[in-house]
């Protein structure tokens, strides 16, 4: 990223307070109106052709075009209106997502491409004692500053790979970053605001507008958390990710952070917290992300034409685990070294245990694990391999998080495409060495 984005604590609020980043983020994106499909030399992964279907798709990305958005590297696009970019597997070999090669989900059309630092104000209302607004400047200087790694996975990361397939973005597994977020704490703020007796709800919501699938309340991104949620308390409004100010297409100025849940509470490009004293109805609470109402979030295409299924809406993230490197593009030589090297994550606390089995789940290894970066952090693996013989190999991983949860080995479906944890593969081909 260029200089001019890595801002100490003091110009960043020099900046909010003259205005400024806004304007330079918002000259940025509007000299570029519509995305570049860009050309990628020297990626381990060639564009694939077309991916349509019946069957699961068999590559590790997406097979969108490579495209150029300002304050972004090249990446995988699935649609334009929304923005939906997916991050190319090589950025998962470290614990943090470069903010330039950060997935982008967006679900309503008119996101901000400029935000005025200096107009801008968070407020709070509904039903609290006294209604609050901030500025930048009010939330960087007068709360504590709050950081976190933590990873956003989106709901329906690795979709394209359900059968039968499912409506809806067909991601491969790059809808997924982790980041050091910092910012504010969510609680400090509606503390400052006071709760009514019979605050029930706090209600986020976001500055992008659009026309939205059908049902109440989808022309606005809003997303609501029970006050009596525990993960409230890790909440934060986020003005910094990984050291830097949030690009825009990641929620600039101000982005919700939900540690251990699935990135449709992520909410981005925050403009105000509203306290409810009932439940929240709208779209995108009463309707979008729900799953069935079972561990996994299963069911199966008859069970949904029967139309009895109960359904809850989604939260935390299921275990998972990836092998990165090496990624079964190029033949690997017999009888030499090669490092095995992924990620593994869990939604409901720090991954304890990392296996990888090199003969397709019939035995298996413990990985060596890297330095934790928390509970809801990448936690990168490795683990040392010499194949004895040419062939192909199957490699699977698996995962545990701290409180035993294990990732199964039999695959889900639910018409959403959401929660894929299953055990992933990859085959390597090993030849003779010379």
């Amino acid at each position: 990223m260029s200089e001019s984005n890595k801002l100490s604590r003091r110009g960043w609020i020099g900046l909010a307070g003259a205005g400024l980043a806004g304007a330079v983020m918002s000259k940025s994106l509007n000299n570029t109106a519509e995305a570049k499909t860009t050309t990628v030399s020297g990626q381990s992964i060639t564009p694939v052709k077309d991916f349509t279907g019946p069957g699961p798709n068999t590559h590790w990305n997406s097979v969108g075009p490579y495209v150029s958005y300002p304050q972004k590297s090249p990446l995988l696009m699935l649609t334009d209106r929304p923005i939906q970019l997916e991050t190319p597997r090589h950025f998962f070999l470290t614990p943090f997502t470069p903010n330039h090669a950060f997935f982008v989900r967006w679900h309503l059309d008119g996101h901000p491409t400029a935000v005025d630092l200096a107009k801008y104000r968070l407020k709070i209302g509904g039903h609290v004692n006294k209604g609050l607004s901030f500025s930048m400047a009010d939330l960087m200087t007068k709360f504590p500053r709050v950081s976190v790694a933590a990873v956003n996975q989106c709901s329906g990361n690795s979709r394209s790979t359900f059968q039968p397939r499912v409506a809806g973005g067909q991601w491969g597994n790059g809808a997924m970053g982790c980041a050091m977020w910092e910012g504010v704490r969510v609680m400090d703020l509606l503390k400052q605001a006071g709760l009514k007796k019979g605050a029930l709800q706090v209600q986020f919501q976001a500055m992008d507008r659009g026309k939205g699938p059908k049902g109440k309340g989808s022309y606005a991104f809003l997303k609501s958390l029970d006050l009596s949620n525990d993960v409230l308390k890790e909440a934060i409004l986020a003005y910094s990710m990984n050291g830097e100010p949030l690009p825009l297409l990641n929620g600039f100025p101000l982005r919700l952070i939900v540690p251990g849940y699935f990135s449709t509470y992520w909410v981005k490009a925050v403009e105000g917290l509203k306290v409810l004293d009932k439940p929240d109805e709208n779209f995108w609470m009463k309707k979008a992300y729900h799953v069935p109402d079972n561990a996994r979030g299963a069911t199966t295409p008859k069970e949904v034409a029967a139309g009895k299924l109960k359904k809850v809406p989604i939260s935390r993230m299921p275990v998972r685990s990836f092998l990165i490197s090496p990624d079964g593009s190029g033949m690997i030589p017999a009888h030499m070294p090669v490092t095995l090297r992924g990620i593994a994550f869990s939604g409901h606390g720090e991954v304890r245990k990392v296996e990888v089995s090199l003969d397709n789940g019939k035995t298996w290894k413990a990985a060596t694990l890297d330095k934790s970066h928390g509970d809801y952090a990448f936690r990168v693996w490795h683990m040392q391999w010499t194949p004895k013989k040419p062939g192909s190999y199957t490699i699977a991983v698996r995962a545990t998080d701290k409180k035993g949860h294990v990732q199964p080995d039999s695959p889900i479906w639910n018409p959403g495409g959401y929660m894929r944890n299953q055990i992933e593969r990859q085959v390597i081909i090993v030849g003779e060495s010379k």
